[in-house]
Formats: C-alpha cells, structure tokens, sequence
C-alpha cells in the first residue's frame, strides 16, 4: 500500500483527484495522510468527497475516510466498470476539477463512459467548463483521447445550478504529445457567458478585451446568455495556432468590474502569448497524467513551473513508471515526460 503525504508540493485536492484516481487505475492500494493541510481549511471539501465517491462508484473499489473535513483517505481498488455516473456537488464546486478525475479513472474503461454532473461550470480557483472544450479536448484529441462535453446549465458561485454532460470514448493507445513551436497565429476564439447581469457588463467585456488585444488576426467571442438560478458572467479566451493552443479567463465580480475583467484576460493571453510557451501552465497540469501513459515521449514548454504542475509530477511518479525532465530554455521551461523512464 502507498502512503502518500497529501501536504507535499502544493497541499491542495489535486494530490487528491490525482491519487485516487491512479490508483484506481494501477490497481494500487493507497493512504492519503495530512490532506490539503496548506490550506486555510484543511480536510476534504465536498467537491473532493464527490470526485472520490465518483471514482470509487465507477471502478467498485471501497473507499474510508471520505467525508468532508477529513485529513485522511484509504482507497482500495475495486475492479468493475460502471459507466453511466450522476453526480451532484451540492453547491457550487467545481464541476471542471470533479472531471479531471472521473475522466482519468476512466483511462481503462472498454466501454464510452457518460458523466451528467451538477455544480458550478464557472467559479474561482478552478479551470473554467469551457477551457476544456477549447483546449483541453483538442489537445487530448491528439494524442487520440476523444471526449465531449455539453454545458446544459451554467452555475456560478454561491448558487451553483450548473449542469455538463460529460461524455468519454474508450481510451485505447495514446499517442504522445510533442509541440517544440506553435506554429502561426491563426485566431484568438472566446466564450463570454453571462447569466442574468445587465447587457452593458457583457459589451464592457468584450469590447474592452478586443481593445486590449489589439491583435490583426480574427478575434471571435461568441456570447451565450442563459437564465439559470445563479448569476455570474466571464470570459474564457484561446489563441489557436497551427500547432497548439493558449488560453486565459476571467469571471466579473463585485470588485472586479467587467471593464477591468476584459482588460485583465487580454493581458493574461498576450503575457502567455508573448513568453515563448507552447502550452498554458493549467493545460499541462491536466494533460501530464495522459502523456504518462502514453506509448512515447511527450514534450513541450511552459512560462513557469508551478506548484501545481510540481506536485503532479511527483504523484505521477509515485503510481507510474515515469521520468520528468525540467530545462530552463531562455525564458520558458523545457519538460519532457517519459513513460517508463525509470526502467
């Protein structure tokens, strides 16, 4: 059985999401100890006890300890394929971050596995449901992982209400992932979703992110108002090139007015477009776990080497047989990710 220190690196629920759903994968037996004790409440939150349950109830395996507030986890691999899953956070947690993990347990599944999940589509501190189907997905399209998504209902904080549909093809081989330059510009394509807010925020936004791009490709926002039971409204941005993608986000809030929120996520895109890397630092958190099982070496470049991105190597090297390789290039890192590396 492994123990795993759930305060190492950036001692938040990735170490979780992450763990749980590895070894569900590997079939190792894991004890997760000193869970998210860097953060300002420790234990796990009910969006970490749901990508759990989630992943326990999709695989047959027993789980102890998963409640919330808890600071210790025992996960005891089961091995059924379930592939139909329905899940309600409750509030509005992150339905982005509770897929990170059903999708990569679901790496063995032999049959498409559906997830209909209710919770918050766009909030703070997390990925937002539209950067997958923007970039996630495309990207993972590559290395011929094929999944997809439908936001039936946006939910933002503190309501919540948001429901995705989920959807994930039986993963077979993956290829792996090299992109050592993007290639041209070909566009910049944006989401801005806005539910409820007056009109005046969502031309504040736009027009303020288009004014600060300043940029002479095509720039497209499609602009999809709901009417759901939260409020909430945001951008979510990719530049798209010939060999990979980009992106940055924002959502409005009291003391970050929409003008402001629009000037932000262009600065964010241009600083990301300009630092010479060829994936965002939240992409290559997400697509690490896939190209570590990928049937080759994967490579790419990112602006700066987090925390987050930190802490996933090392779960990753725990479960798999992986080497990591980080290179300071310039102003960008160098990783390269290669599946039985340590062999």
């Amino acid at each position: 059985m492994l123990e795993i220190d759930s305060s190492k690196g950036e001692g938040g629920g990735q170490v979780v999401r992450s763990s749980v759903a590895l070894s569900a994968i590997t079939g190792i037996e894991s004890r997760l100890t000193r869970i998210r004790e860097n953060r300002p409440t420790n234990g796990l939150s009910k969006q970490h006890c749901v990508a759990v349950n989630a992943v326990a109830d999709m695989t047959g395996s027993e789980v102890i300890g998963n409640h919330p507030g808890s600071r210790e986890l025992h996960f005891k691999p089961g091995n059924v394929q379930r592939s139909d899953i329905k899940l309600d956070i409750g509030t509005a947690g992150s339905i982005s971050l509770v897929l990170q993990a059903v999708m990569l347990a679901g790496r063995k599944h032999t049959e498409k596995l559906r997830i209909d999940v209710r919770g918050g589509t766009n909030v703070m501190w997390a990925p937002p449901i539209d950067s997958y189907q923007q970039i996630l997905f495309p990207l993972m399209e590559r290395m011929g992982i094929r999944a997809r998504l439908e936001i039936v209902d946006r939910g933002f904080y503190p309501d919540g209400g948001g429901r995705v549909i989920a959807e994930l093809d039986p993963i077979g081989e993956i290829s792996p992932l090299v992109i050592d330059t993007l290639g041209q510009l070909k566009s910049v394509d944006g989401v801005c979703y806005i539910q409820h807010p007056r009109e005046k925020i969502r031309d504040d936004l736009i027009s303020a992110c288009i004014e600060t791009l300043g940029l002479c490709c095509p720039v497209n926002i499609e602009v999809q108002q709901t009417a759901g039971s939260s409020k909430g409204a945001g951008l979510s941005l990719a530049a798209i090139y010939e060999n990979g993608r980009l992106g940055s986000n924002v959502l409005t809030t009291k003391g970050h007015p929409a003008k402001q929120a629009g000037e932000d996520v262009a600065k964010d895109l241009l600083k990301e477009m300009s630092s010479g890397a060829t994936m965002d630092i939240h992409t290559a958190d997400q697509l690490l776990p896939y190209m570590a099982m990928a049937n080759g070496s994967s490579e790419f470049t990112v602006s700066r080497i987090s925390k987050h991105l930190l802490s996933q190597m090392d779960t990753l090297e725990t479960f798999l047989d992986v080497r990591f390789g980080v290179e300071r290039k310039g102003s960008v890192y160098n990783l390269s990710v290669t599946p039985g590396g340590k062999s």
